[in-house]
């Protein structure tokens, strides 16, 4: 009888953990014998003996029960069980390989090539499980023999595209025998195939190096387009999936700054680099470095090169420093932390194999420069040698090595499951109970608590090394950005923190600390943010959209020249830092402002920054000093662009640091946007009358309504503008330019290339968005309306509503003496007398056409919920209306001064009066701090902590609950009035 004795002699046969799937295998094993039979009969008698071999029996049932990528293999190919009775793990294992070497395999078509070397990959496969799960190959076997058959993977298919590359006449080649030999190009690995430590579904970690001086290209295609294509290839033949299956996945992402190298990179470059803009991390990984195909050569001259940079000549303290801030970074517990098991990560998790990892290597960097001993990129050899050097305890070291091994066996059983990589528990009793099995214990709870005490060792060993790191401060959790992948415990910090899109977060941070940008290319840099990163986090977690305050802050950041200097001022002075985080998460035009002009900042650095702004006629002659020294019309354009936003930003600061308040952002805003409009109308008119003259006699003013009118702006508010002309000569016709035009249409083609200017885009920004729609008959008329017919549409034409809307107008720009006309006519038709009735009609049915169609609930939505500006308004404007015939003294654009105005002269009670007033400066100031802050979102439940605290000192209240108690008691008494003095009067 035929038995598996070099399987089962050891007694070592699990139990299957799917017992049913395990008889329906060994039934499809058995017939499978039958249908061989007549033409395989030696191995069909095999299959079928070992069936009726107790122990064979078992373990066949054990392997079919625990795994379905092994059975596969096993029903596919049972030639290599059979194999293996014969010749045993060793020699089959050495058969195998030596049967790729010498058939000459990359000689072949690239289709024969990966389908041949994906066969050998099952093979090698079920060589390796079978010899792990027998215990005939302890870890260190198992792990070089997977390590070297990759090796020779990525020789073959190297070889295979050397040869190709020579018969297509793209390379010259040494040896046609030999491809690889003195060809210029290496591949290196790293990671766990560099060590020899490779996972039984690991990923290989590869970069592919060529010497410009060594290889030989004689083809007409760019020779880096030409080896990046290669190295695609390559990483095709290895990682492609196919009806066979695939080789290796393959990841390049440890080449030096991935984002933005081509996949094949010169030694010069790489050197270069390493040495100009390398990291501790990356010393790390490259302890691992080894040349495993290709010119053998040129890998090992270029890792010779690199020692400098990996291992110090002196004790490396700066080596220490910059571990020492990553430590810092990871949130590390001493002692039985509670682990959960169920899901837990053993790669990168809690105590797992990354931990191990950087136990020894942390301390190899920092001794290894001295003692060559300590350099092994094994990781169990490395700890070992740590002990021996007397820079870790021998109980440590020896706990650690046993706690890796039983990790790494733990996470070749998660994967020889189904060829997964995967290194997570399951989440479920049932499939943990099945892992339970296949690792040879009795049950689920056994071996979750053998997990616990393994894992609780390595975190405690790792924690010590904590002990003299100083915690980050403000953030509970991990915040590590090292490396090339995630970190678990970084992205549920980074969702705690209100981060949605954590993995984009984390992977943007890694880029700063890979130095992709300029301001974080210095080692200097990199340790300040490190030092910065959780204030960062913390102030942008407070923002209505943490995402998007952050992605703000990265355009930020990426326009800096350098980030040392920066840095080092937030350091010093953390004010600085909270106002730049307030700035990106709390004020999206200001940030948007100080992303292309970063050196806005260096003015929040002096105390005249947050001075009072100087009145409309400084700022106007402020903004003339810096538009006169404009070479052309776009000059302007982008002059008064940098003027207008500046001073916007300069506002928006002081709203945010409450230095002023909502009433006086609006003043503030109104008489930027009036110096503007002065400011910018000349230029507008010059280069307009380039091409068509101008007019001697003709004036042209713009009248400021809505928002700017009553000196009420927002942040991002439209300009509500109304464009009135006369010639007073009625002679004269037309322009006198080389393209005349009539009057009517000299100013409205005049008043659209205002409102270009204003609206167009730029690289500095849009100035302001223009409605003209409260022209005399809306979008229907003419852009600009002429005096007479504006006055006449005023005193004959126009509706109520439309005078309501001119209790706000005043000229804000333009020739003085229309200026003056226009304002008389504007203060004419307010205080003519009219039919109170009608007017209370028409006010009412006005705002119920407008609650119709804008009607809400949100008390937020200050304007038009019910008991909002627009009921302030209303009342204010009815009363100018209905009284300014007997006191014109108490017209005013300014909402807030009618209701003193009216108060004064007894037409409302003065208590009421008062209460208007109140309200009123409370709405605008909430406004203002919602426009900055949030722009138009106003869900309370999307609120961080941040916004609501802003809210509440708005409001001059303690908490954000106050502050919208205090709204709704507003606009209840608001609403109390509207009712009161508009529909219950008579």
């Amino acid at each position: 009888m035929v038995n598996l004795s070099f399987l089962t002699d050891n007694g070592r046969i699990l139990k299957p953990a799917n017992s049913e799937r395990a008889s329906r295998e060994l039934s499809t094993w058995k017939q499978k014998a039958d249908v061989i039979s007549e033409v395989e009969p030696e191995l069909s008698n095999f299959m079928i003996e070992i069936t009726k071999d107790n122990k064979s029996r078992a373990f066949l049932t054990s392997i079919f029960g625990n795994s379905p990528y092994l059975t596969q293999i096993l029903q596919k190919d049972p030639f290599l069980l059979e194999l293996l009775h014969k010749l045993g793990f060793d020699k089959s294992y050495k058969n195998l390989l030596d049967s790729l070497i010498t058939k000459g395999l990359w000689q072949n078509e690239r289709k024969a090539v990966m389908a041949d070397l994906r066969s050998a990959k099952h093979s090698c496969a079920l060589i390796t499980a079978l010899a792990d799960i027998s215990d005939a190959w302890n870890l260190q076997k198992v792990c070089r023999n997977l390590s070297e058959f990759a090796e020779l993977s990525i020789s073959i298919g190297l070889k295979h595209l050397l040869l190709q590359a020579s018969k297509s006449s793209q390379m010259k080649l040494n040896s046609i025998d030999d491809p690889e030999f003195e060809c210029g190009i290496t591949v290196l690995a790293l990671g766990k195939l560099g060590a020899f430590e490779l996972n039984y579904s690991s990923d290989i970690d590869l970069m592919v190096l060529f010497d410009g001086q060594i290889i030989s290209f004689i083809g007409k295609e760019n020779p880096q387009k030409f080896l990046n294509r290669m190295v695609r290839e390559l990483v095709s033949i290895l990682a492609e999936r196919t009806a066979d299956g695939y080789v290796f996945r393959t990841d390049m992402r440890l080449r030096p700054d991935p984002s933005s190298t081509p996949l094949a990179v010169s030694t010069a470059a790489a050197e270069q680099y390493y040495e100009s803009l390398g990291q501790n991390w990356e010393r790390a990984a490259m302890i691992k470095a080894r040349a495993v195909a290709g010119d053998q050569k040129v890998g090992s001259h270029f890792i010779k090169r690199l020692k400098p940079f990996v291992w110090r000549k002196y004790l490396d303290f700066a080596a220490i420093e910059d571990i020492h801030s990553i430590k810092r970074q990871i949130n590390a517990h001493k002692g039985h932390h509670q682990i959960t098991v169920l899901g837990h990560d053993i790669k990168v998790g809690r105590g797992g194999i990354r931990e191990i990892e950087f136990f020894a290597q942390t301390q190899q960097l920092i001794w290894g420069g001295k003692e060559p001993d300590l350099r092994s990129g094994n990781t169990c050899i490395a700890l070992l040698a740590l002990a021996n050097a007397g820079h870790a305890k021998d109980t440590a070291v020896s706990e650690l090595v046993e706690a890796y091994e039983f990790l790494r066996k733990l996470e070749h059983r998660l994967q020889m499951v189904a060829d997964e990589q995967t290194h997570s528990i399951p989440n479920d009793e049932a499939s943990l109970s099945n892992i339970a099995s296949f690792m040879n214990y009795e049950s689920g709870f056994k071996l979750s608590e053998d997990i616990k005490m393994y894992l609780s060792t390595v975190e405690t060993h790792y924690a010590a090394l904590f002990e003299n790191s100083p915690a980050l401060a403000g953030i509970t959790g991990n915040l590590v950005f090292t490396g090339t992948e995630d970190d678990p415990d970084t992205l549920n910090t980074l969702a705690n923190l209100g981060f949605r899109d954590g993995k984009s977060i984390s992977a943007i941070i890694r880029g700063w600390h890979h130095g992709r940008i300029r301001a974080t290319r210095s080692a200097r840099a990199r340790e300040l943010l490190t030092q910065l990163m959780p204030t960062l986090l913390s102030a942008f977690s407070q923002t209505i959209n943490p995402d998007a305050a952050f992605i703000r802050f990265d355009k930020f950041l990426q326009n800096l020249p350098t980030g040392i200097q920066l840095f080092s001022m937030f350091y010093a002075r953390p004010g600085l830092l909270d106002s730049l985080a307030e700035i990106m998460g709390t004020a999206p035009s200001l940030a948007e402002h100080l992303g292309r002009h970063p050196n806005l900042l260096d003015g929040v650095l002096t105390g005249r920054f947050f001075e009072p702004l100087e009145n409309l006629n400084k700022l106007s002659d402020d903004l003339l000093s810096q538009l006169v020294h404009s070479d052309d019309f776009q000059d302007v354009l982008d002059a008064s662009r940098r003027w207008t936003h500046d001073r916007e930003f300069q506002i928006g600061m002081q709203l945010l640091r409450g230095n002023i308040s909502g009433e006086d952002s609006g003043k503030l805003l109104s008489d930027v946007a009036e110096a503007t409009l002065g400011g910018i109308l000349p230029h507008v008119e010059i280069e307009f009358q380039r091409t068509h003259g101008h007019l001697v006699s003709g004036e042209f003013a713009i009248v400021g309504f809505g928002k700017l009118g009553g000196r009420e702006i927002t942040f991002s508010s439209d300009l509500d503008l109304v464009f009135i002309y006369r010639g007073t000569d009625l002679n004269l016709k037309e322009s006198n330019g080389q393209r005349t035009l009539p009057i009517s249409q000299y100013y409205g083609r005049l008043s659209q290339r205002l409102v270009s200017a204003l609206n167009s885009l730029t690289p500095e920004g849009k100035l302001y968005k223009v409605d003209a729609r409260l022209r005399p008959s809306g979008s229907a008329s003419p852009l600009a309306s002429e005096m007479g017919g504006f006055s006449e549409y005023q005193k004959r034409s126009a509706w109520n509503w439309e005078h309501m809307a001119l209790t706000r107008a005043r000229v804000v720009a333009g020739s003085k003496t229309l200026s003056s006309d226009i304002d008389k006519l504007i203060k004419q038709v307010l205080t003519q007398a009219r039919d109170p009735d009608e007017l209370r009609r028409d006010v009412i049915d006005m705002r119920n056409r407008i609650n119709k169609n804008r009607h809400t609930s949100n008390v937020w939505k200050l304007k038009h919920v019910r008991g909002g500006l627009l009921d302030l308004e209303f009342i204010a404007q009815y009363f100018q209306l209905r009284e300014a015939s007997n006191y014109p003294d108490i017209i005013n654009p300014e909402t807030y001064k009618v209701y003193m105005n009216l108060g004064q002269h007894g037409i409302i009670n003065k208590n009421t009066a008062l209460e208007l007033m109140t309200a009123t400066k409370l709405l605008r100031r909430m406004q203002a701090m919602f426009r900055l802050m949030v722009g138009v979102e106003r869900d309370e439940n999307l609120y961080p902590e941040g916004v609501r605290q802003a809210l509440a000192k708005a409001a001059h209240t303690d908490t954000f609950t106050e502050a919208k108690n205090k709204v709704i008691e507003t606009q209840k008494l608001v609403r109390h009035y509207y009712t009161e003095l508009l529909e219950s009067s008579k």
